[in-house]
């Protein structure tokens, strides 16, 4: 499956159309990096003032006791530049999907038990981006919207037993932004 993606980026991004557009972006969010999630965006103009964002995250970490935050998600992003692309404020449609299995941890009230399972939702955004060279810059935005959530919950400690299974709607932020963006074109 992850194969499928990764020809899928391929083909986007040697599109001659989009290549010849009129800027490229690749970008880092330090949010994630804080959490030691790995993480790469790439945006690509898509007229003078409308650009398409792909970013995603993946952490692969266990932790002692049990604890994990493992987590993979593809976030793709349309985007409406108030001025001009690359600079100035935006307003956003992303969509999200996502597959993840968190648990154990006290701080999130998920003592005991852990969730697996995956996360599709939609929402709008808006950010701001400050160029701080012709090819750097640094990007705040912030979106809400709604997920679906599919999980299982299962006790956390080694083959630990199924718990049950359940669904969630939620409605509230779906993305949080303070990204480094490394202007190419």
């Amino acid at each position: 499956m992850r194969h499928r993606y990764i020809v899928l980026i391929g083909v986007f991004l040697l599109n001659s159309h989009l290549l010849n557009a009129q800027g490229i972006a690749v970008k880092s969010n330090v949010l994630y990096d804080a959490t030691a999630t790995f993480n790469l965006g790439m945006e690509v103009a898509l007229s003078k003032q409308v650009s398409l964002e792909l970013s995603g995250n993946h952490n692969p970490w266990n932790f002692s006791q049990y604890r994990k935050i493992k987590h993979w998600m593809i976030q793709p992003e349309i985007r409406y530049w108030s001025r001009a692309l690359f600079s100035g404020h935006f307003f956003g449609f992303h969509g999200l999907i996502s597959q993840f299995n968190v648990g154990n941890i006290a701080f999130l009230g998920l003592e005991g038990v852990r969730y697996q399972g995956f996360l599709y939702g939609c929402g709008v955004s808006y950010g701001y981006l400050w160029r701080v060279t012709s090819w750097l810059g640094l990007e705040f935005s912030l979106g809400a919207g709604y997920a679906y959530i599919d999980y299982e919950t299962i006790a956390a400690r080694p083959c630990g037993p199924s718990l049950g299974r359940g669904s969630k709607h939620y409605v509230g932020p779906t993305k949080a932004g303070l990204t480094l963006v490394f202007l190419l074109k």
